[in-house]
């Protein structure tokens, strides 16, 4: 009963941080510019607002418009139960997948809000499910070759055998293979969360992404939508913290006191995490669209390098 308990509960701390971890990023991005911003509870607001506003479908839309949002959402409750959130090992339904099926649950999510995006017929919504596509294009061989450089670091897909790996063994944490898949995930972070310069954050620019996609969604739907993409958001930097950075401060005998440490340990790992990402999308100037093969090609290579690196090692 206790690993149930705590199962859901990694499941909820996913479902209840990524607002505020989206608070956060947005604010410090703001103070970073001089600008006070919004609070960092303000996507709590807004996913409140939405939640009371009244739907309005496009009249184009089919039942894809509709499956969309409860599919992209439930893909991101799913992948909490594969990685260790709180705990350093598996619980109950921790077995049903490895790293690559929960990327795979992450990609199935994406191409389904692609799909909302072609179906609503708005200009937009094809604009940024085609810049979305291209993208994936090179963003997911990288993913898939980071997976493939833990799996040959670790001999093992699960990422509780990869935490446990670099916790115990310091000179694998800083072998080179392990710094290059680090510095590999970090830019694939980067797109994966609208992070990287050549996105926009918001819906009133015609270099959008993730916003012109869902475009045509208003009121419920739209706050299945945002929630999803946060929650997708914290589900990366707890991949790119637990497993690779920062393997340590997760529970390891699942006690009340040592899942709080847990949390509070998460939280930090968080900001470190947002603090580097806010310096690199600020300190960047802005790419031009057709620049970004450039980052996802650094990415891939950097993958490779960590692949051909522990095969020296």
């Amino acid at each position: 009963m206790r690993d149930i308990l705590l199962q859901i509960a990694q499941v909820a701390t996913v479902l209840l941080l990524a607002p505020l971890l989206q608070g956060i990023i947005v604010q410090w991005d703001e103070r970073v510019q001089r600008a006070q911003g919004p609070g960092i509870f303000q996507p709590y607001r807004d996913l409140w607002k939405l939640f009371h506003k009244q739907q309005v479908v496009p009249e184009t839309a089919s039942v894809i418009y509709w499956l969309a949002p409860i599919v992209a959402f439930t893909c991101m409750l799913t992948v909490p139960i594969l990685i260790p959130v709180l705990t350093n090992y598996p619980l109950p339904a921790s077995d049903m997948g490895d790293i690559l099926g929960g990327g795979l649950i992450l990609t199935l999510g994406a191409f389904m809000i692609t799909l909302a995006g072609l179906d609503s017929g708005s200009a937009y919504g094809g604009i940024g499910a085609s810049r979305s596509a291209m993208l994936v294009i090179l963003a997911e061989p990288a993913l898939i070759l980071v997976f493939v450089g833990i799996t040959l670091l670790a001999k093992s897909m699960l990422p509780f055998v990869v935490n446990h790996l670099l916790v115990q063994q310091p000179e694998v944490y800083w072998s080179p293979a392990h710094l290059f898949l680090v510095a590999a995930f970090f830019i694939l972070l980067l797109v994966e969360t609208d992070r990287l310069p050549i996105h926009s954050s918001t819906h009133i620019e015609v270099y959008m992404i993730e916003e012109a996609r869902i475009l045509e969604y208003s009121g419920p739907l739209l706050a299945l939508l945002k929630w999803a993409s946060m929650m997708k958001q914290v589900i990366f930097y707890i991949l790119f913290c637990n497993v690779l950075v920062l393997p340590w401060g997760l529970s390891y005998r699942g006690q009340v006191l040592g899942v709080l440490g847990a949390l509070f340990a998460l939280l930090l790992k968080f900001m470190v995490v947002a603090l580097a990402v806010v310096f690199v999308e600020t300190a960047q100037a802005r790419l031009r669209y057709y620049r970004y093969q450039e980052p996802l090609a650094a990415s891939f290579l950097l993958a490779v390098l960590a692949i051909v690196a522990n095969q020296l090692r």
